[in-house]
């Protein structure tokens, strides 16, 4: 009855409206209730989840995105991405992918990616004869590239809700080529759907005006070799990489490219606060829900119920990204990777999957569900800057779609996909 209580709840909740945060919090108080625990004990499952060490990283890494967007580096590796790009049929739709890679390499975080990539290259897509409907998909599917290729703050989410026992370090490393992957999966994809569409193929201003682009671009994307050569030579922890990231953007923004005014650093401010603020509040709600699971032994019944189905590894790992797939188009990423680690992830370690490589897994398929209605938080924030219907954008996504599918499936079935860096590098 009490399962029955905090999913039935949780779920009426979100059909209705409620934000997740809430939906999760209220779902926790009214099982608490029927099971006669205290209340005190919600606020303070709520608080111990938020009160952790590494989660400091988490708000760095958004006051960065935020900062590096107000300062026009987005607008700086768009440069450069398109006079490398741009010759080629659908040249725009290549480079947004390839903005977002590297641009998500900087700030970490999809929805940004989506909102400073899609307000600068959708509308230059659309002037150019884009169609809007490809435009925005290939903004919002780009952006996921950003949740794979560190920094990632989801990784360090995941890290937390598998016990803390997991590297930051290791899992950036593993997310690498599967971002690359992806990245490279969606460029196939928006070439192939340009050319059948016959877009456009722009003009090669030569190599050297693609040198001048590079260089301006150059100090923007050291952030990301800052960060990753600072945890892996263990000169910092991703924690203070976090800070670090955001003391060196404000140098180059400050400094070096003098665009960072005190309206855009207050905006950056304001911005990373509420972004912040959000993130916690679902974690702080997603641990009590997740205590609430643990207690009720929900992990223990599904590694069952699993288990009963088939006791092949291959078909286990099909079935629970089929369970993820399904739960990640109706909830935030955020607190969908506090309440999964917990019950998937020692089913998958009991199978042989490495708890690194499942994050990765975990991370890439619920990607795919911020780019899928009806919740699609990234495909929303797309359409919003696109001025696009949900609905027409859903002409011409399933190429993308495939290829997310058939990304996911590597990283599922081959371990090397992810475990190949970090094995190197011996994280």
């Amino acid at each position: 009855m009490e399962l029955l209580i905090l999913f039935g709840t949780l779920i009426t909740l979100l059909v209705i409206g409620v934000p997740v945060a809430f939906s999760l919090g209220l779902a926790s108080l009214a099982t608490m209730v029927y099971l006669d625990i205290p209340l005190v004990v919600a606020f303070q499952r709520m608080a111990a989840g938020m009160n952790i060490f590494v989660l400091m990283a988490i708000p760095f890494f958004v006051y960065a995105g935020e900062l590096m967007n107000q300062s026009g580096i987005a607008e700086r590796v768009v440069k450069f991405a398109h006079s490398l790009l741009g010759r080629v049929r659908g040249g725009l739709g290549l480079v947004n992918i390839v903005s977002s890679m590297m641009f998500g390499a900087i700030s970490g975080s999809a929805v940004a990616s989506a909102s400073a990539m899609g307000s600068t290259l959708i509308p230059m897509m659309k002037k150019e004869g884009y169609d809007a409907d490809y435009a925005v998909n290939v903004t919002a599917t780009a952006a996921t590239t950003g949740l794979l290729i560190p920094p990632s703050h989801n990784m360090i989410i995941y890290a937390v809700s598998a016990g803390g026992g997991l590297s930051i370090g290791s899992l950036f490393l593993a997310g690498i080529i599967p971002g690359i992957l992806l990245g490279v999966g969606l460029m196939v994809a928006a070439y192939l759907v340009a050319a059948r569409r016959g877009y456009p193929a722009g003009k090669f201003s030569g190599w050297g005006q693609v040198l001048r682009y590079f260089v301006g671009a150059l100090p923007g994307l050291f952030t990301v070799l800052i960060i990753l050569g600072g945890i892996l030579s263990g000169i910092f922890t991703a924690t203070e990489s976090s800070a670090i990231a955001v003391i060196y953007t404000v140098l180059v923004a400050v400094l070096v490219y003098r665009s960072l005014d005190w309206a855009g650093f207050v905006t950056a401010s304001i911005n990373a606060v509420k972004t912040t603020a959000m993130i916690l509040l679902i974690i702080g709600t997603a641990a009590s829900f997740g205590w609430l699971l643990a207690l009720t032994e929900v992990p223990a019944q599904l590694s069952a119920a699993l288990l009963a189905v088939s006791d092949n590894p291959l078909v286990i790992m099909l079935l629970v990204n089929l369970v993820l797939l399904i739960l990640g188009t109706f909830m935030d990423m955020s607190p969908l990777i506090i309440i999964s680690t917990p019950i998937f992830l020692p089913v998958m370690v009991g199978i042989g999957m490495d708890p690194t490589q499942f994050g990765i897994m975990l991370i890439l398929n619920l990607g795919l569900g911020v780019v899928t209605p009806p919740v699609g938080t990234v495909l929303f924030v797309a359409c919003a800057v696109g001025d696009l219907r949900i609905e027409d954008t859903l002409r011409s996504i399933l190429p993308f779609y495939l290829v997310f599918i058939a990304v996911l499936a590597l990283v599922t079935y081959i371990p090397s996909t992810t475990l190949l860096l970090p094995g190197m590098f011996n994280h």
